[in-house]
């Protein structure tokens, strides 16, 4: 894709997860419109991959969602992608939908790998998938998406300690650094620290892009961090974003963490992203 129908594809997405969370009034918009333009750049231009869906993945990059909180983001950039019909976006969250509120894999929806949104468990997967395609020679890179507030899991750094110490470098990691969880500022809950010094010590070649919700940055920081993989070391990428990008009354804060808009506040979002590309 262009980075003008990258653009256009944002907004649409943007639509797409305020309309799904509001209509069932649960879900979570703040990170998912923050991770937006990643996932949608990723999809769009970064990896290569197949919506002719195969779980194995053989000979195409993977991508696994660990902070499956932000489904809606997942769910709107697979369909708008061709994994599965736009229309099935209306089923977000009700009973027998393949689109739960955390993603799950008993349904075969496609473009889904593993069941998430038990925070901490998703790097573990993906080093797994790495390690497979390094013992089948595949090529093909493995990126995964972590919250920031996942980090203060301790089954994180045990696999950052295990990706490092297997030189797992075929995988790319990265950490949607919003500074913002469901209580509040990750400083406010549990300081973090200085996360690029963190991984660094733990064996990891780190860079960040600090323009998170920008496309152009986005492509820049991702081809970046794909040439760094291949040498020895697992890759991790600090992706600086903003919760709730695109709607302004989302912003700056970590209330729309997991609430829904009231009819005026989608209609106010709504009217801030328009789009011709078509609701579902």
């Amino acid at each position: 894709m262009s980075t003008k129908q990258l653009q256009d594809q944002v907004i649409q997405v943007r639509r797409d997860i305020l309309r799904m969370v509001h209509k069932v009034n649960s879900g979570h918009p703040g990170g998912s419109l923050g991770c937006t333009e990643f996932l949608v750049s990723l999809y769009g231009k970064i990896m290569n991959h197949d919506t002719n869906f195969k779980m194995d993945g053989i000979n195409e990059d993977l991508f696994f969602l660990s902070n499956g909180h932000i489904s809606p983001v997942i769910y709107s950039v697979l369909a708008r992608n061709g994994y599965f019909p736009v229309e099935e976006l209306n089923t977000f969250r009700l009973i027998n939908s393949r689109l739960q509120g955390h993603p799950t894999t008993h349904e075969g929806l496609e473009g889904i790998r593993i069941a998430s949104g038990s925070l901490g468990q998703g790097m573990s997967v993906a080093i797994g998938a790495a390690l497979t395609k390094k013992l089948n020679n595949d090529d093909s890179i493995v990126y995964s998406l972590h919250g920031d507030g996942e980090l203060q899991e301790g089954q994180i750094w045990e696999a950052a300690m295990y990706a490092a110490g297997n030189k797992v470098d075929n995988y790319i990691a990265t950490v949607d650094y919003n500074k913002k969880q469901i209580d509040g500022a990750t400083d406010d809950v549990l300081p973090l620290g200085d996360l690029k010094q963190k991984f660094e010590a733990f064996g990891w070649e780190v860079l960040d892009i600090f323009k998170g919700n920008d496309i152009d940055a986005i492509i820049a920081g991702m081809a970046e961090a794909k040439a760094k993989t291949g040498n020895g070391k697992p890759v991790c990428v600090l992706l600086h974003t903003e919760m709730g990008n695109g709607v302004d009354f989302m912003m700056g804060t970590h209330a729309w963490h997991g609430k829904a808009p009231s009819d005026e506040q989608l209609e106010s979002a709504l009217n801030q992203n328009p789009s011709t590309l078509g609701d579902y």
